[in-house]
């Protein structure tokens, strides 16, 4: 499971998204950008990278929400 199917199961953290970020950055493979690694579509990216680690986890906490 990548960072946000997590994320948003509960099983970890949204700070998490450091170690996963870490660990892409790191690893000798190229499969993914790092948006696929770590589960993201576009938008969220796009809040992520232009808005901030807190804009995104309350994007991602709203689709939380909705799961439950």
């Amino acid at each position: 499971m990548n960072f946000k199917e997590r994320y948003l199961a509960g099983e970890i953290e949204f700070e998490a998204i450091d170690d996963f970020t870490y660990e892409w950055g790191i690893s000798q493979e190229t499969c993914c950008t790092l948006r696929e690694y770590l589960g993201l579509n576009e938008e969220e990216e796009d809040v992520w990278i232009s808005v901030s680690d807190e804009a995104l986890k309350e994007m991602l906490d709203q689709q939380k929400g909705k799961t439950k």
